[in-house]
């Protein structure tokens, strides 16, 4: 159990509070129940985490990365978003080995658990490596294999048979969606079959689409329909998509995606946004006002360099509002939601995680709002959207295993992480032998 804590309540609606000096009771990896502090520890609990001085907050979700892609953090700056997949991040990528893969998770998880992100949404090659990773460390993922159509039938099987081997592992912290890279470089005829697949499964789609403007415009004059329109034709919507950015979303795609609101989320990511100049932005409010889900990602650290979630979801409050011009719209309570429960509900784990309340799995980041830069501290809600930053995080709990205490991580080694991963980056860098796994032209 977690006690003495102050505790975070983010409700389904509304304003969200603390609650003052309470105890979170936990059995079975569960939430068992959260309680004013003063009561008796039960006498057989097997460890009582001293949470005095601290906010518990429900563990982050980070709904949409690529978890690897922290080898390649800062290798591919200030280019534009043709110049970074086709001469940077593209080629680096076709250097990639398995145990890559595998060293640039582990150091991705290590991050997401100091910064206090218990759940990742992941969109990567080698996906086996990342869920070994995942299950090493203790997190949380919902991990889909990227598919190109230039790789033919053969990688669409492996992806379904990965599918139908991790869904469910690591005691259930491990699921699996379906990951068709883009409407620009997966054909109708796979986006059909897996969307085929993922209802067959009772799996979502996790893929980009409309990711600016230009794409949704390129889109229309090729062949007359919006990639959200591609999805919704080719059955992904009806599986169900977590859809990757959408700041190509246009009106008339809205009712598409309202009609399948129940199992459509966007994972809005706006630094990624800012550093390469698009315009707009993620449409959130309208997406909203649809009932569609939005949830918070950081996209991978090759261009949002952090995998820091409290650093996204700042900016999706603070873009949001100019970008309507409407300083009372996403308000931190809001902002606080779509970060917990949006994520949660984004992968389908609503019933699990998002929240800290009874029956929930037990995923509890302790933060400390007690430093300079979050005092006087007249709102911890505030704090937490505008001021908090990942070092604030001092104990992170996932399914009710301890993964960071006081700021150590107790299930990674990170001096010996930290020396391999550097020791791969320079094969990885070389782009002088001219391949690239695709070519970027939506």
């Amino acid at each position: 159990m977690v006690a003495g804590c102050d505790v975070l309540r983010i409700p389904a609606e509304g304003e969200c509070e603390i609650l003052r000096s309470h105890d979170i009771v936990v059995a079975d990896g569960r939430v068992q129940e959260v309680r004013p502090t003063g009561g008796v520890h039960p006498s057989d609990a097997a460890e009582v985490i001293d949470g005095r001085g601290l906010l518990a907050v429900p563990g982050l979700v980070n709904a949409h990365t690529h978890s690897p892609m922290v080898l390649m953090r800062g290798a591919a700056e200030d280019v534009t978003v043709e110049g970074w997949f086709n001469d940077r991040v593209w080629p680096m990528e076709s250097n990639l080995t398995p145990a890559d893969v595998h060293a640039g998770a582990l150091l991705a998880c290590a991050e997401m658990i100091r910064s206090g992100v218990t759940t990742f949404a992941d969109h990567y090659f080698f996906p086996e490596q990342i869920a070994e990773a995942v299950a090493e460390t203790g997190l949380r993922a919902d991990i889909a294999p990227t598919y190109f159509s230039s790789r033919g039938q053969a990688a669409l099987d492996a992806t379904v048979r990965f599918a139908e081997t991790w869904h469910g592992a690591a005691e259930g912290r491990v699921t699996v969606s379906l990951g068709p890279h883009a409407p620009y470089t997966v054909d109708d005829t796979d986006l059909k079959a897996l969307a085929g697949h993922a209802r067959r499964l009772g799996l979502r789609v996790h893929i980009h689409a409309a990711e600016h403007l230009e794409q949704t415009e390129s889109s229309l004059a090729r062949r007359g329909a919006t990639p959200i329109r591609v999805l919704h034709e080719t059955g992904v919507l009806e599986a169900g998509a977590l859809i990757a950015h959408g700041c190509g979303i246009v009106e008339q795609d809205l009712p598409l995606l309202a009609e399948y609101a129940e199992r459509t989320a966007v994972a809005c990511c706006p630094k990624v946004y800012l550093k390469h100049a698009l315009s707009p932005l993620t449409p959130v409010r309208d997406l909203l006002d649809a009932g569609v889900t939005v949830a918070v990602g950081t996209d991978g650290a090759a261009g949002h360099n952090t995998l820091d979630v409290w650093e996204a979801l700042r900016l999706v409050a603070l873009t949001q509002k100019q970008a309507v011009r409407d300083a009372t719209w996403m308000t931190v309570s809001d902002t606080l939601r779509l970060a917990t429960r949006g994520g949660a509900r984004a992968l389908g784990l609503q019933d699990r995680i998002g929240a800290l309340e009874p029956g929930m799995r037990a995923d509890i980041v302790l933060t400390d709002l007690s430093g300079s830069h979050c005092r006087p501290l007249h709102d911890p809600r505030a704090a937490l959207v505008y001021s908090a930053r990942a070092s604030d995080v001092r104990t992170v709990v996932v399914d009710g295993r301890v993964l960071m205490r006081d700021g150590r991580l107790l299930t990674v080694d990170e001096p010996a992480l930290l020396a391999e991963a550097d020791s791969r980056v320079a094969r990885i860098l070389d782009t002088s032998h001219g391949r690239v796994v695709q070519h970027y032209d939506p």
